[in-house]
């Protein structure tokens, strides 16, 4: 039995709407494109149209600003930092929250073009969460990890940030203190080799939490669309609005987390 292209249910992988040279521009990445092109529409708006008594857009813009700001600062206790890690992480919350909403946007899922998929004449949607691709939130995850890792070596050098991982130093001192010393040290170098397979962890578990949340909420709305098509989907939808705010939120405060622990000093440090 084929289901009717209007509630098919919407494909694991993003479907290709066309191709620039060998390059496959999906309908996922379509609406994340459109999701930068409205940052960069605002942040060109609110540059041309700076007041020092904000008014309108630039209250409201403000407004946002200083409420993640605040946040932020409950994080790192340091305003400096704050202010360092602010870009990365309010950019992940903006682009993941509206990404996430766009999704209700009239026509995303529904207006497509017919193209030959497996043999067969299918409609493909011009449009699909961007969240609901699972390269997009890997890409994201190694981004968030890999800017914590550059950072925390910015902050506190390259060795010494290697040694939280693998504790060659630290086993090198033990050899002139030998006992139990030298036990200890090949313990931390254990953990430390562990710590590494646990960065690959973070970028794994912060990819699938925001795509399966988002790919899960598009077959549950697709599903009682598919149903009834009237009134019945609005309580899901909120629900969705909802998890779409969640989630940005999630990813990008666990974010904020690694910034802040990478960047932080180390106890031998903190303790002279």
């Amino acid at each position: 039995m084929t289901i009717t292209a209007a509630y098919a249910l919407p494909p694991l992988v993003a479907e290709p709407i066309f191709h620039i040279g060998s390059f496959p521009v999906t309908n996922a990445y379509i609406n994340s494109v459109i999701a930068v092109l409205l940052f960069l529409v605002a942040g060109f708006l609110l540059r041309k149209k700076t007041a020092m008594i904000p008014k309108g857009f630039q209250n409201a813009a403000e407004g946002v600003l200083e409420f993640m700001l605040g946040y932020v600062d409950r994080v790192t206790q340091d305003r400096k930092k704050s202010l360092k890690f602010l870009p990365i992480v309010g950019g992940l919350f903006l682009f993941i929250l509206v990404s996430n909403w766009m999704g209700f946007i009239p026509g995303t899922g529904s207006i497509g073009r017919y193209l030959l998929v497996h043999g067969e004449r299918e409609l493909v949607p011009l449009f699909r969460p961007a969240n609901s691709d699972l390269n997009m939130t890997l890409a994201m995850a190694v981004f968030s990890v890999i800017t914590s890792h550059i950072l925390g070596v910015a902050a506190i050098g390259f060795f010494r940030y290697a040694n939280k991982f693998v504790k060659l130093g630290d086993l090198y001192h033990s050899l002139r203190k030998g006992g139990i010393s030298i036990m200890v040290a090949v313990f931390e170098f254990g953990v430390g080799i562990i710590e590494i397979f646990s960065e690959v962890a973070k970028m794994v578990s912060l990819s699938l939490r925001l795509f399966g949340n988002i790919f899960a909420g598009e077959v549950l709305l697709t599903v009682i669309a598919g149903l009834i098509a009237y009134f019945v989907p609005l309580p899901f939808m909120l629900l969705e609005l909802i998890v779409g705010l969640v989630q940005a939120t999630v990813f990008a405060m666990l974010t904020l987390v690694y910034l802040t622990m990478a960047t932080a000093e180390l106890p031998q440090e903190a303790h002279h």
